[in-house]
């Protein structure tokens, strides 16, 4: 029998153990932090949980426009008790937790808790015990970056992993990096009540979205209040008696009562005897793998954020199994992350997958693309949905479906049928035929495949 030892419990670590026991093999997970891995104890979880009820405090916010007034609302027709919101996202990341370790002891996986460090390919310490591998899968993810010029205290100065032990919502948050972590902590906080500003390095927030998607959301955050400072960096975040102090690389300075540093990761790879076993690094201490997930060391794989090749669940996920899959022996397809779905999760939330219009404008792909606006939608003008469009992308002559953009509610979930189209090589006809609810926000895709295939070339 194959014996597999997984380094890490996160997506990429407990994906690939399930696979792997499926598959017949003796796997071992060892586990320093909880199964569930940072995802699910302190980043993707809970802040989609903090984010599940600032949208709701948002609804309630802009519900005059339907008709639903609350006596004696004021400005503030919510009150949020961060406290017990936070109690809230700690009990359902651990219960997420607690489910997966189940599943994972039902399936005949053996757990052990600890530090891990390779002594060679096939040996895995953990403290005094020696675990013997055929093969071993490092999935022990990152860490929040720290500038020496703002380090963090868990008080005032801070990385998301503190956010869930504030017993008061921040009166004014300063939200340095305006990436997808910074923009949706920063529209999270607006919403809840905070008042926010986000220092964003570059022209707009989130510069490496579709430029029309993340001009929707920089509007958006704007109109409901929040303040948003281009083009500028924080060089330095110090304590005050009653707050922080953010000094910015343009010479001016903000001050708040809380700091939220959104700075990028840092790979969990030192320490792990990972160079002395063979394992090449990367730039900033990244796992080298290739498209099924192998090391440069025969035997040892890699998956998820300390990989570094695209830090989302979904992808540490399918790293983690197709990795399993090739050791085990089984047909694999290679890592394809011009198929691979993202989503911001932002009010509104913003979903790509596949190509760009910046590639089909730079010419690096044969393509045309059209952009329906949601406010034309039947189903959003009865939400009053007036913030976001759809966007789809196909080839120019075979209308083959390359890639697609939607910013609106729900997002997340729209954004598959384009992920689908993309993965099959679906062509706008094959949308356009495709029945839609009516009315429903994904009438939107179907309609822009038929603006599409109308507009195909003779």
């Amino acid at each position: 029998m194959t014996k597999v030892v997984i380094i890490g419990g996160g997506p990429g670590g407990y994906e690939a153990a399930l696979v792997a026991a499926q598959l017949g093999a003796d796997v071992t997970v060892v586990d320093r932090d909880g199964i569930g891995g940072a995802c699910v104890l302190t980043d993707c979880v809970p802040s989609k949980s903090l984010i599940a009820t600032s949208t709701r405090t948002t609804y309630v916010r802009e519900s005059d426009s339907l008709g639903i007034h609350i006596p004696g609302s004021g400005d503030s027709p919510v009150q949020v008790d961060i406290d017990e919101v936070n109690c809230r996202i700690k009990r359902l990341a651990q219960a997420q937790s607690d489910d997966t370790a189940a599943r994972l002891h039902k399936e005949g996986i053996q757990i052990v808790s600890g530090e891990a460090r390779l002594v060679d390919p096939h040996i895995v310490a953990v403290g005094d015990q020696r675990l013997r591998a055929d093969v071993i899968l490092i999935a022990t993810g990152a860490h929040p970056r720290e500038l020496p010029t703002a380090e963090p205290d868990g008080e005032r100065i801070l990385t998301w992993r503190h956010l869930y032990d504030m017993e008061e919502l921040p009166e004014k948050l300063i939200v340095v990096g305006s990436g997808v972590t910074g923009a949706e902590f920063a529209s999270a906080y607006q919403s809840l009540g905070s008042d926010v500003t986000l220092v964003s390095s570059r022209e707009h927030v989130m510069p490496t979205q579709d430029p029309d998607a993340a001009e929707v959301l920089e509007e958006v955050f704007m109109r409901r209040g929040m303040t948003v400072l281009n083009q500028t960096r924080a060089e330095s975040v110090v304590r005050t008696e009653k707050g922080v102090l953010v000094t910015l690389s343009d010479g001016r300075t903000v001050e708040g009562s809380h700091c939220l540093m959104t700075v990028g990761m840092i790979p969990n790879t030192g320490d792990l005897g990972l160079e002395e076993a063979g394992v090449r690094l990367g730039q900033g201490g990244f796992v080298e793998v290739d498209r099924v997930s192998r090391t440069t060391v025969p035997g040892v794989y890699a998956a998820g954020d300390c990989t570094g090749v695209n830090m989302l669940a979904s992808v540490a996920a399918m790293q983690g199994r197709i990795a399993m899959w090739h050791a085990l022996g089984e047909a694999v397809s290679p890592l394809k992350l011009s198929t691979v779905a993202s989503t911001v999760f932002t009010h509104p939330e913003l979903a790509a997958v596949g190509a760009s219009e910046d590639d089909v404008r730079s010419g690096r792909i044969d393509g045309r693309s059209v952009t329906l606006p949601l406010n034309t939608n039947p189903r959003a003008k009865m939400n009053e949905v007036t913030d976001g469009f759809v966007k789809l992308i196909c080839r120019q002559h075979t209308g083959i479906v390359l890639g697609g953009v939607i910013v609106g509610p729900r997002a997340s979930e729209l954004i598959l049928g384009v992920s689908i189209a993309v993965q099959q090589r679906l062509t706008v006809d094959d949308l356009a035929h495709t029945f839609s609810v009516y009315p429903s926000l994904s009438g939107s895709v179907t309609e822009a495949a038929r603006s599409l295939m109308l507009a195909s070339p003779e």
